[in-house]
């Protein structure tokens, strides 16, 4: 009898031990399980808890009546100037960009760099991700979207054109399905393209045109788009607001627009080649397109000459047969519509943006420290013997355009009072050399 007591004491002890075991072994792996989800809670791309604080941080609004702007194709030419804007004028800015490879990725990235030093985060990302956008919404109630991310380029199309369709249609909807479920439901501005016009022959473009008629695969993707986006508007009551934008230039631009493109050949000494010339909404949301652009076409040769004239150089030309690779021959925008909505007027001559541009084309990819112009001081003594001093950079589209008409009056041998000093002095050291000389003459003196 004892020896069964026993035996039943020893079983149920064992048996007692491996419930035990199991136990701790069972609390182990879910322990571990806790962990692991943890690490790669906090150590994902986007979802970790300082990712989401970085997202909240950034989309902080600084000014009474602010908005909260979910920025799309941040990283992009138009969508830093834009997120930039917005910051410096109090509102919140979250950018998404995907940085791909359709051009260097480098320049992207600098300019995520910037936007980083005034604050603003960029996430890393695809427009098409549903989870990552939808984790956005959760995290910042977004009062407005401006989706600037899509496949440019209309000659591209014809190398890779699933690719227009994926950014350009696909993640159009995907964006706009986000803001359709999101509470509150924000207002958007998507970027369309002056590309919808395709082969009109009447000018100036207006936006009650037919656009039924496209050039190239990415005008129809960007027709597509404003026809999804109407649909979203009529069914969901999506506010949302088209701009046609015409060619877009200046300083951070893309490096496959024909400004930028032109630049670079100019200074390497390579031929041109061109053809000859908030909340719910209640009730009806707004639907509107916009052209935005210039109202004077130019042309490619006026183009170059200006480029010509900022770089002080000539440029070697070659020109060619219009291919038919999907550009248009001309485009002109009417912004009657922008001008009598919102007061859009244009303040930037081509001229002058065109300065900006070469100025930071220079310094972004090192020319200036080549020696491309020289670093000196420009002092004017008139007539009246009153004396003037001016930097380099205070004379701004001017001063490269009067260094070539000085190189072109030197070439034709035309007397001019000129006087050039190659000494190494201080601004104040050339001032007062030039007090001293009583000329009663025009005269210009450039200082190293």
């Amino acid at each position: 009898m004892s020896r069964q007591l026993n035996r039943c004491f020893t079983s149920s002890t064992v048996f007692t031990w491996v419930l035990f075991v199991m136990a701790l072994i069972a609390s182990y792996l879910s322990f571990q399980s806790i962990l692991d989800t943890s690490s790669r809670y906090l150590a994902a791309s986007w979802g970790g808890i300082q990712w989401e604080a970085q997202v909240r941080r950034s989309a902080q609004i600084r000014r009474t009546g602010g908005a909260a702007v979910l920025v799309t194709g941040a990283a992009g030419f138009v969508g830093s100037h834009v997120s930039l804007a917005l910051n410096k004028r109090g509102d919140g800015v979250v950018g998404l960009d995907n940085f791909n490879a359709y051009y260097d990725p480098s320049l992207k990235r600098a300019r995520a760099a910037l936007l980083a030093q005034r604050g603003v985060f960029v996430v890393a990302g695809d427009v098409n991700d549903d989870r990552l956008l939808g984790k956005l919404f959760d995290v910042v109630p977004f009062t407005h979207v401006m989706h600037l991310a899509a496949q440019a380029g209309v000659r591209y199309a014809m190398e890779n054109p699933s690719s227009y369709v994926q950014s350009n249609v696909a993640g159009l909807v995907a964006m706009l399905e986000a803001c359709k479920s999101a509470n509150p439901q924000p207002a958007v501005v998507w970027a369309s393209s002056s590309s919808v016009y395709g082969l009109n022959e009447k000018v100036p473009f207006s936006e009650t045109d037919q656009t039924d008629r496209p050039a190239s695969l990415y005008a129809a993707t960007k027709k597509a788009g404003e026809e999804i986006a109407h649909s979203y508007n009529h069914i969901y009551g999506l506010s949302i607001t088209g701009l046609r934008f015409f060619t877009v230039y200046g300083p951070w631009g893309r490096p496959d627009m024909a400004y930028f493109s032109f630049t670079r050949s100019i200074l390497q000494g390579k031929p041109i080649t061109s053809t000859g010339s908030g909340g719910r909404k209640r009730g009806a949301a707004p639907y509107r397109i916009y052209n935005l652009g210039n109202t004077r076409p130019v042309t490619v040769p006026a183009l170059v000459e200006i480029l010509e004239r900022h770089l002080g150089r000539k440029a070697k030309k070659n020109i060619v047969e219009m291919p038919g690779n999907g550009d248009v021959p001309f485009t002109h925008a009417n912004i009657s519509s922008a001008q009598l909505d919102f007061g859009y007027k244009p303040s930037t001559d081509l001229e002058t943006g065109l300065w900006k541009f070469v100025r930071w084309y220079l310094s972004y990819y090192g020319y200036q420290r080549g020696g491309i112009y020289p670093n000196f001081t420009l002092l004017l003594l008139l007539p009246s013997s009153s004396l003037r001093c001016f930097s380099w950079d205070s004379l701004g589209s001017k001063g490269p355009a009067l260094l070539y008409s000085l190189s072109l009056s030197f070439s034709l041998s035309l007397p001019l009072p000129l006087f050039l000093s190659l000494r190494s002095e201080s601004r104040e050291d050339c001032r007062q050399r030039m007090e001293s000389r009583h000329l009663r003459r025009l005269l210009f003196w450039l200082c190293p």
